[in-house]
């Protein structure tokens, strides 16, 4: 998981911000997704 995005999950739950921690799991599970995506669809190009 990128920094970035760790310091603002702990912040949100630190403040007890729900909204924000739905939006950054969001985030990052399309983020995870998306990327594995792409390497699946590189992998599969070179062979």
């Amino acid at each position: 998981m990128p920094q970035w995005l760790c310091n603002q999950l702990m912040r949100a739950f630190y403040n007890k911000n729900h909204r924000q921690v739905r939006l950054l799991n969001d985030c990052w599970f399309f983020y995870r997704t998306r990327r594995c995506d792409t390497e699946d669809a590189s992998s599969f190009q070179h062979h």
